[in-house]
């Protein structure tokens, strides 16, 4: 059996988006077909929600995005005003990003390896690169940490992940977290499946040495709820989704939230889903935005589906707004601030 350090050796480098000029690839997209013809539409979409002053922009991520190689595509939308808030998966948040900005690194390898020997070595893979479990129990609990000194009440994940990015301005050791980014930048982070991460971990072990005292809480509802009063706030919205899944369905039912609640919102004017998933069984996640329209969620029109895989779209579409430059002079929302 080899060593841990055998397998733990080359770590997966972040793709910055500033080093790449994708716009004249992007156009050239433009003027051929299949989804490269959809992702250079996809990529103006975007670079027309930020041409827009009267939109706010809403980031969706799910799948294994920063571990992959994202954290610094995700860290510069945040620092240059590219993105307003965002509604994540936990993993994203805390077993990726939070990770990293803790000092810990995710390593390249491969799928086709022994994993019981990796489990013997406490290596977990996350398909073909990997993770080092003793240091994912380090981040576990710093979450319990957390926890622990803070007042026990009922928090959205939005207000537990400010604290997230607090104590990373104290102690990080990783300046390109977007945790920490957007905790200085006063952009909020929901993660409404936040307990299914390292997130759940450190609470359950707070939660448990607290039994029978007070705790601290995560109120899914509340994070609904404050996501909904943003886009009251913001009126027009686009929204740019990595993925699928719940952060999906959460970002686009925030129209309808508004209307339960007797404010009149608009649908969300831009939307663009980058996915690898099929709409064919009628699960969540390839769902299309035409779909979404017959739902009120997202007007007609100005909306994309790319049907490729994240780590190659996601970094192409974002250099190509970086380069327009049209994020420049656009102020940040600070929505954090409307929600305190």
């Amino acid at each position: 059996m080899g060593s841990k350090k055998d397998y733990l050796r080359d770590t997966v480098e972040h793709i910055d988006i500033k080093k790449h000029n994708t716009v004249e690839l992007i156009e050239s997209f433009g003027k051929t077909a299949f989804q490269a013809r959809n992702l250079a539409n996809a990529a103006k979409i975007y670079d027309d929600m930020l041409k827009d002053k009267n939109c706010s922009v809403i980031l969706c991520l799910a799948g294994s995005l920063v571990s992959a190689g994202m954290k610094k595509v995700i860290y510069d939308l945040v620092e240059h005003n590219m993105v307003d808030a965002i509604v994540s998966t936990g993993a994203i948040v805390v077993d990726q990003d939070f990770f990293e900005g803790l000092g810990f690194k995710h390593y390249q390898g491969t799928p086709m390896v022994d994993d019981d020997e990796l489990f013997k070595l406490e290596i977990d893979r996350i398909y073909d690169h990997y993770i080092d479990e003793d240091e994912l129990r380090k981040c576990d609990m710093t979450i319990a940490e957390i926890a622990n000194k803070l007042e026990p009440r009922a928090y959205s994940s939005r207000e537990f992940i400010v604290e997230m990015g607090k104590y990373l301005d104290k102690h990080g050791k990783n300046k390109d977290s977007f945790v920490h980014a957007a905790y200085r930048k006063s952009v909020p982070i929901f993660c409404p499946a936040f307990s299914d991460s390292s997130a759940g971990f450190g609470l359950v072990h707070h939660q448990y040495h607290r039994e029978g005292k007070p705790v601290v809480t995560l109120d899914s509802a509340k994070d609904f709820l404050e996501l909904t009063k943003i886009k009251i706030a913001a009126g027009e919205t686009g929204i740019l989704m990595i993925g699928g899944g719940v952060p999906k369905n959460f970002t686009q039912d925030i129209v309808v939230a508004a209307d339960v609640l007797g404010k009149k919102a608009k649908m969300h004017k831009y939307a663009i889903q980058l996915t690898v998933a099929d709409e064919r069984d009628g699960a969540l996640s390839g769902s299309t935005l035409k779909e979404a329209h017959s739902w009120g969620k997202v007007a007609e029109g100005t909306t994309q589906m790319v049907f490729g895989e994240a780590t190659i779209t996601f970094p192409l579409l974002a250099s190509y707004a970086y380069h327009k430059g049209n994020w420049k002079g656009r102020k940040g929302r600070e929505f954090n601030k409307i929600l305190k």
